[in-house]
């Protein structure tokens, strides 16, 4: 690995299969997989080497913190400040969601003409217009179109945040780069929800507030930033072969059919959970940090996944995702007790946290952590936040003439269902077909 200063004045970490030569104003670093000798020992780069990535980790932390505010929050406060029904709820979250594909998916087009960097601290700039106006008039007549624009830009904002963290990443590295993004931002997740709910009961606009602080904060953060993630080589000899590629990008679309599937219903339950909670008298203080239940078994599941490799190329975590994640979804909607409920968000939330995961893990693998991948796997999110609140609707239609909320959502839900776990299935499948025509190993 080399360091060498940009034209801008900055610091750029380009990794090369050549030795390194030391010249002025270069400085070469020991790699642990090749040998490379250190010509000029230098522990200030060092120490900007590792605060650079507890930067985007720190960045990554703040943003989840307040995009949850935000994008999980806001339906409690609709439900309870704003008297938001169901209906409404979910016609709230595909406003949200809607958006945040189309931003996704853009992010990587946009990207080929605008530096990484640029575009990031527009994407925040904007939140933060946004979070004001809403601190400013909360009213559900500036709520709607404001959440559609938070959307658009949270879509836009993810795939760069995820490029940065895990550019320049071998395979190996990148096992360890995306658990460590995955902890960073499900903590925040959780925490986020906790002061939710007080928030919400104390002073309701507060949460705009506070989502518009950590903007500021992350601008900040992002000051000494490179304009461009750099990227390991694609001739970089750790790069998986050719047949290894092929056999990471079965397990790549499989794992984002059951990703969208676990998005879709989480986005359900994220608008209908307040309700849920109402029925069952629990008081909005405490409903939000319930509700993070779920994220609190996500985030264990992301620990567990970090440390344990053991499930990398393997189809049976994958299997047993598409198993749990319908389950638990089902459980948590028309569970009779608090309890049954969340036992639900137990078992949905390890399902999900495996698929997410996995479709992360995957995605930074085959495709070397471009934009490109954070943009299709955050635009798979953002389409399961459309998709997801369109069958809860479906369902919620259905129920009165199907004589019950169960009927009503197993007609609206049952079909996604089905074509995510068919689309799962049939990926893996045919690539073990053409393995054992091929004579080859696991997939």
């Amino acid at each position: 690995m080399s360091i060498s200063p940009t034209s801008g004045g900055g610091t750029q970490f380009v990794r090369s299969n050549a030795p390194c030569i030391a010249a002025p104003g270069r400085v070469c670093l020991p790699h642990s997989r090749d040998g490379e000798a250190r010509t000029r020992p230098d522990r200030v780069r060092d120490a900007w080497a590792m605060s650079r990535v507890f930067r985007w980790l720190l960045i990554t932390f703040v943003e989840s913190f307040a995009t949850t505010l935000i994008e999980r929050g806001l339906y409690f406060y609709s439900q309870n400040v704003l008297a938001f029904s169901n209906a409404e709820n979910l016609w709230l979250a595909l406003g949200f969601g809607a958006p945040y594909a189309i931003g996704a998916l853009v992010s990587h087009p946009l990207s080929r003409r605008i530096p990484e960097k640029h575009l990031l601290a527009f994407s925040i700039v904007g939140q933060l217009a946004g979070h004001l106006v809403l601190f400013a008039w909360p009213g559900g007549h500036v709520l709607v179109p404001v959440n559609t624009m938070l959307g658009l830009l949270n879509g836009l904002k993810w795939p760069f945040i995820e490029s940065y963290v895990n550019a320049g990443q071998t395979p190996s590295e990148a096992a360890r780069s995306v658990g460590r993004f995955n902890v960073s931002w499900i903590t925040a997740v959780f925490i986020g929800l906790v002061v939710a709910g007080p928030i919400i009961d104390l002073w309701p606009r507060g949460n705009f507030g506070l989502a518009a602080a950590l903007n500021v904060i992350t601008l900040w953060l992002m000051r000494p930033v490179d304009r461009r993630a750099i990227h390991l080589p694609a001739d970089h000899p750790e790069r998986p072969t050719p047949v290894a590629l092929e056999r990471l990008r079965a397990l790549l679309l499989s794992s984002r059919w059951t990703m969208f599937m676990s998005y879709a219903l989480m986005w359900i339950l994220v608008a209908i959970l307040p309700d849920i909670f109402a029925k069952l008298l629990v008081p909005v203080t405490v409903s939000p940090a319930m509700s993070g239940l779920l994220d609190i078994i996500r985030g264990v599941t992301f620990v567990g996944l970090q440390f344990y490799t053991g499930w990398h190329n393997r189809r049976l975590p994958l299997a047993l995702a598409m198993i749990g994640i319908p389950l638990g979804f089902f459980l948590t909607i028309f569970g009779s007790s608090l309890a049954a409920v969340l036992v639900g968000e137990v078992l949905f939330g390890a399902a999900a946290g495996m698929a997410y995961y996995a479709a992360l893990y995957y995605a930074m693998v085959v495709k070397n952590a471009a934009v490109d991948a954070g943009g299709a796997h955050e635009g798979l999110i953002g389409s399961g936040f459309a998709v997801g609140p369109l069958m809860g609707l479906l369902g919620v239609a259905l129920a009165p003439s199907l004589g019950s909320r169960l009927g009503g959502m197993l007609v609206g839900v049952g079909p996604l269902v089905v074509v995510c776990v068919a689309g799962a299935t049939w990926v893996l499948a045919r690539a073990r077909r053409r393995v054992l025509a091929e004579g080859g190993g696991k997939v």
